[in-house]
């Protein structure tokens, strides 16, 4: 075998690093891809009506990172979008995050304008307050609002989303879930926003345009390599050099310590004859519906269709990696007991000189995407030095 790298994933962890080894480095470089395209969850596509559809539901890039935005920047230009999500609260669309705007459309003039005085005198404004750190609170005008905002946005869009009540949940989790004190509507703040120009796939493509790097698609890892801890064999032969694993962290392992627990989606597409179905991309039902959102792609895709909108409707499930349409791990349950379990798999990881885990599956972190980004250039970085 020819190749000093194999890179297991073709995600935006593994791609990065297959563009760094085969454009910094020189190297031939191998991706290994088991399912039949490449992108991993940011792959999108067009349906057959000629909306282009996020198959693995709505990504919109955003970061504070010049570095990666630089990066990525090599590959596609963008489209200029901010994101803005409603919520579906007694029977009106409002601002989500909740925000100074969203109470104005809740609550009594008055009621609002005491909320708004007194979360800015406690919290300063432009400030995001998780919603479980507000409902701490000694005030008891915070307190009611806090209580007010705990069960109609966040409860119930939490227990659908990880399968479990809020306070099980991971802080670094619900934290993504905020108060923001402003009338800023935008979902995300950050200096750099936007939407691939002509999609995250064709962004993929031009990553990987190298041709020193090769991608064998539908392709299980552990059905073409065994390894130890100081050898690995690809189709019987020995390879001697590096293999960045970006799967599941437990499945490598064969699940020696027992399973790690994912959250996976369902996802149900629509197309409607009408020209747009709500009036932004994303509107969040936290309540009495067993989806979590609905997206609507043309309003970030900016296309310009005669008629006609593709819509999804995402519902939570549990991840089996054994059952078709439950066997996309989406989200790690960070929960005390899965983070010991992990810790099992990591300490065992650190036994691989010739193995590098990165990624959402391979750490079992909840990443974004500009993380993700950010950590494989890093972990190039260090593998070059």
């Amino acid at each position: 075998m020819n190749y000093k790298y194999i890179v297991v994933g073709a995600g935006l962890a593994g791609i990065t690093i297959a563009e760094r080894i085969a454009n910094e480095l020189n190297e031939q470089v191998l991706i290994i891809e088991k399912r039949r395209h490449i992108g991993g969850n940011v792959y999108d596509c067009y349906d057959e009506h000629g909306i282009l559809i996020h198959k693995y539901g709505p990504h919109i890039f955003h970061t504070n990172n010049k570095k990666v935005w630089d990066y990525l920047s090599q590959f596609t230009a963008w489209k200029e979008y901010q994101h803005k999500v409603l919520g579906y609260l007694d029977g009106q669309f409002v601002p989500i995050p909740f925000n100074l705007n969203t109470m104005d459309r809740l609550f009594p003039s008055s009621m609002a304008i005491e909320y708004a005085n007194k979360l800015i005198q406690t919290f300063g404004y432009g400030v995001k307050v998780p919603i479980l750190e507000l409902n701490k609170t000694e005030d008891a005008q915070l307190k009611q609002l806090a209580q007010y905002v705990y069960n109609k946005v966040f409860l119930n869009y939490t227990t659908k989303q990880w399968g479990t009540s809020p306070d099980k949940v991971d802080g670094a989790v619900t934290a993504r879930v905020p108060i923001h004190i402003s009338k800023d509507d935008r979902y995300f703040q950050d200096t750099y926003q936007g939407m691939p120009f002509h999609g995250y796939t064709k962004m993929v493509e031009n990553i990987l345009k190298s041709n020193k790097i090769k991608i064998m698609l539908q392709t299980d890892f552990k059905e073409i390599a065994q390894f130890d801890e100081d050898r690995i064999r690809i189709l019987g032969n020995t390879f001697n050099g590096k293999v960045v694993y970006t799967g599941n962290i437990d499945e490598f392992f064969g699940y020696a310590f027992g399973k790690l627990e994912y959250r996976s989606t369902k996802f149900d597409f629509e197309h409607m004859q009408e020209q747009n179905h709500q009036p932004v991309a994303t509107v969040n039902y936290p309540n009495n519906y067993d989806f979590t959102r609905i997206t609507e792609f043309k309003h970030m895709t900016g296309q310009k269709n005669a008629y006609g909108t593709t819509i999804l409707r995402e519902y939570p499930q549990a991840y089996d990696c054994n059952i078709a349409g439950r066997d996309v791990p989406m989200y790690p349950v960070q929960d005390d007991s899965n983070q010991k379990t992990y810790k099992k798999y990591k300490q065992e990881a650190g036994k691989y000189n010739n193995i590098i885990f990165i990624g959402r599956l391979a750490e079992y972190m909840y990443y974004d995407m500009d993380a993700v980004v950010a950590k494989a250039l890093n972990t190039f970085e260090n593998l070059r030095g």
